[in-house]
């Protein structure tokens, strides 16, 4: 309808004057234009000198003429309307929010703490982790002791001999946790005597020329007992050679048999299961039981290192089967700090 009104003739400006005629602001707005009847088209008065001629417009008579809505003054523009606060569901997620995060950061701390006391516990004190004892006894830490200003170690170039220069009862192995210590080997020096007592009654004598002949130096031994009734003793010979202690050995047919026997009923076997001789160098080692396994009331053993022939027994009273592994246990530590 605008391009329409842009023909500049008299015709279109009567029709069209009443419709771009706005009110001005604040002025009651125009009575609405009655609808012109469908019967009668309203015709061109003047042709139109354009090319195109101007159809006339045809107004629907079902439709009445527009109106033309007045404009708005500015003083009547509405204000804006203030924010809309935030509904109540927004502030619950926030909270529940809030909370997990607490219950998440709480959580995280339990969890770190609880780790670190774990990490820092002895696995067998761990609930779940711990491993069934295997009848190992409990010793403390080994260690070797000083040796005297200028002395080689036993068994290097330097001491081509063998020889013990550290204090014999400091190479003694201590007695485990729990053991009760027995009065008369205490860890310091004992009689031949002593020695010998282990040994069947018939034997002693023989024993003790043995000993007499062979350069005995001095004899170092610890005893204990055991709560379940083992009784442990350790003797340590030192002799003034090598070739003295071995000599004894020999002169007491230790060897694929126990020798002069222990005061004991039955006779000793050696020990066939026995498989962790030679893991010190230079040491020999001779395990003896009731049976071929190893297995009864009693375990002795033989060690030869050098200069010193040790004597390792353990034994249980009655018809009580003496534990294998910590006499194989004491064996082997014994060994070690001889070697």
């Amino acid at each position: 309808m605008t391009e329409q009104t842009a023909a500049p003739t008299a015709a279109t400006e009567e029709l069209t004057a009443p419709e771009r005629e706005l009110p001005s602001a604040g002025a009651e707005p125009a009575a609405a234009a009655e609808p012109v009847p469908a019967t009668e088209p309203v015709p061109a008065t003047e042709p139109v000198p354009a090319t195109e001629p101007v159809p006339a417009t045809d107004v629907p008579a079902t439709e009445p003429a527009a109106v033309i809505e007045p404009l708005v003054a500015p003083e009547q523009v509405p204000a804006v309307a203030e924010p809309v606060p935030a509904p109540k569901s927004s502030r619950r997620v926030l909270r529940a929010v809030a909370r997990w995060t607490a219950a998440v950061l709480v959580l995280g701390g339990l969890g770190t703490g609880t780790a670190l006391g774990i990490t820092s516990m002895e696995r067998t004190d761990v609930p779940g982790l711990a491993t069934e004892g295997d009848g190992r006894w409990d010793y403390p830490e080994l260690s070797l002791p000083a040796l005297p200003a200028g002395s080689p170690r036993p068994f290097n170039e330097a001491n081509v001999a063998e020889i013990h220069h550290a204090d014999l009862r400091k190479l003694l192995i201590p007695a485990p946790a729990g053991a009760t210590a027995d009065k008369k080997l205490t860890g310091d020096w004992v009689s031949t005597a002593q020695f010998v007592g282990e040994f069947r009654k018939d034997k002693r004598g023989e024993l003790t020329q043995l000993l007499d002949d062979s350069a005995l130096r001095h004899i170092a031994a610890r005893g204990w007992t055991m709560p379940d009734g083992t009784r442990s003793r350790v003797y340590l010979l030192q002799f003034n050679s090598t070739a003295y202690a071995q000599g004894l050995r020999d002169d007491t047919y230790v060897s694929s048999t126990p020798g002069i026997p222990l005061d004991w009923p039955t006779d000793l076997q050696l020990d066939e299961s026995w498989n962790a001789g030679g893991k010190v160098p230079e040491t020999v080692v001779y395990a003896f039981g009731e049976t071929k396994t190893g297995k009864g009331r009693i375990h002795e053993a033989y060690i030869q290192a050098g200069d010193t022939l040790a004597l390792v027994i353990h034994s249980q009273q009655g018809k009580k089967i003496a534990e294998q592994i910590p006499f194989r246990q004491t064996l082997i530590l014994q060994n070690q700090l001889l070697g």
